[in-house]
C-alpha cells in the first residue's frame, strides 16, 4: 500500500490556486513509484475532462432534472452519441451544438449519414 501527496498550482489571469491532494493505492512500491502514481492521476483527469466535463459544459447535464426510472440513463447514452458524432465530425462540441440546434436539418444529416 502507498500514500502520496499530489500538489497542484493553477495560474488564472488574476490570482493563483494551490491545491493538495493525497492519494491511496494498494500498488506495491515496486510496480508503481512517483512517476507511475502521477501518470495514473493524470491519466483519471484525462477522462475526467474529455467526457465528464465536456458534457457538462456542452449539454448542461449536471443541471438535468430527469431523475426517475430509465430516462437519465438513456439522456446520458443519447448525449454520449451526439458528442461522438461532434467529435467525429471534427468541431469543437459547443459551437457545434449551438450550430446544430439553429440547424436541425444540419443535425438530422448528420446523424444519418454517421
Amino acid at each position: 500500500m502507498q500514500i502520496c501527496r499530489i500538489e497542484r498550482i493553477r495560474e488564472f489571469k488574476t490570482y493563483c490556486e494551490r491545491q493538495v491532494i493525497y492519494a491511496i493505492t494498494d500498488l506495491p512500491k515496486e510496480r508503481a513509484g512517483a512517476a507511475q502514481l502521477l501518470d495514473l492521476s493524470r491519466g483519471h483527469w484525462q477522462v475526467e475532462n474529455r467526457s465528464f466535463r465536456v458534457k457538462d459544459g456542452t449539454f448542461a447535464e449536471d443541471a438535468c432534472r430527469v431523475r426517475s426510472g430509465n430516462a437519465p440513463i438513456a439522456l446520458a447514452h443519447i448525449r454520449d452519441c451526439a458528442l461522438a458524432l461532434i467529435r467525429r465530425s471534427g468541431r469543437k462540441p459547443k459551437p457545434a451544438r449551438e450550430a446544430f440546434a439553429a440547424n436541425p436539418r444540419a443535425a438530422r444529416r448528420a446523424v444519418l449519414t454517421a
